[in-house]
């Protein structure tokens, strides 16, 4: 789940009319993506498999990544492009990928790389929110492991292919900022105390510092990140939560209904994901947090707690291929 923000413009954007109720097919009217690659995580269901949509439609060549390779193959079955006579080269493509086991990311990242084609899109947008304790691989807590550091490593991993496009981007999907997110600097892995709330906190704080690290190193290789807030979207991403969690927190109703106004569609919440992938107004620039296509005044900004994170990633997977 994801809280909606009102942000404020950094300027005139010149796109009056993009904005919080745009969809990402309205982002991209206009915009040719023909000969453009975009790895998008989780690009088979909710926000993903919007922007998915999206991102094909207006040309590019979209490979999704994909714990469950049928089911995303089923979910993406026609998501071509918009010109039908270039629909065989721009479907969407399944790839093999558990962001949870760093076997299955480099093993992934190999496959990639052996095309030797450039990366101009990644999307880290795959995740989990609010599971009961689960541990994966060496015992790291499962939301931090699959938000955070299962993109961490990818993107190391696919670093050759980012910065062969020339100016390529990285998006980390976060949610809505809150200043009393922290980082458990002492216990990331939440052996002591697991509260599933503030281990999904935890991981989308780190969404948004991995991004403006990543900037700042990435930067002078042509490669540009930014960490979105999609909003409020009903998408499998609540899978764990019960109908009583959402009645109480006013999510929805005891039939089910959705609080009227307070729910985005999927194709809304994927407008700034491929607003800040594809946005000629973020040329050159990064590190920045978004929502409503447009870049906020929110986030955090210390660049310290970004290092000390990267810091920490590296020494858990063993990758800073980076610098």
């Amino acid at each position: 789940m994801t809280s909606d923000t009102t942000s404020d413009t950094t300027g005139d954007t010149g796109q009056d009319a993009i904005g919080a109720g745009s969809t990402a097919a309205e982002v991209l009217a206009g915009i040719d993506l023909t000969g453009r690659t975009a790895v998008v995580t989780g690009g088979y269901s909710g926000l993903g498999l919007a922007a998915t949509r999206a991102l094909a439609g207006a040309g590019a060549r979209v490979v999704v990544p994909a714990r469950r390779p049928e089911t995303a193959r089923q979910a993406l079955a026609g998501v071509d492009s918009a010109d039908a006579n270039r629909a065989d080269v721009n479907r969407a493509e399944v790839e093999r990928l558990d962001l949870a086991d760093l076997d299955s990311v480099r093993a992934f990242a190999e496959r990639f790389l052996r095309r030797r084609a450039p990366l101009d899109i990644l999307i880290a947008g795959a995740g989990i929110m609010a599971c009961p304790e689960t541990r994966v691989g060496p015992g790291w807590e499962a939301q931090f492991a699959v938000n955070h550091l299962g993109h961490y490593a990818l993107t190391h991993l696919l670093w050759p292919a980012l910065t062969a496009a020339g100016a390529a981007r990285v998006i980390s999907v976060s949610s809505g900022y809150d200043a009393g997110w922290r980082i458990r600097w002492d216990d990331p892995q939440f052996t002591r105390g697991y509260d599933k709330w503030a281990a999904y906190a935890q991981s989308k704080l780190a969404n948004i510092l991995f991004a403006r690290h990543l900037d700042r190193l990435g930067g002078p290789y042509g490669v540009h990140a930014f960490s979105v807030n999609p909003g409020w979207i009903r998408t499998p991403l609540q899978r764990h939560l019960t109908a009583g969690e959402m009645i109480a927190a006013g999510w929805i109703d005891a039939a089910g209904n959705a609080a009227p106004g307070l729910f985005r569609a999927p194709e809304q919440g994927a407008a700034t994901l491929v607003w800040a992938a594809t946005s000629p107004e973020l040329d050159g620039r990064g590190g920045d947090y978004c929502a409503d296509c447009r870049v906020t005044g929110d986030g955090p900004a210390d660049d310290g707690a970004a290092a000390r994170l990267w810091a920490l990633s590296a020494g858990l997977t063993g990758l800073d291929r980076i610098h």
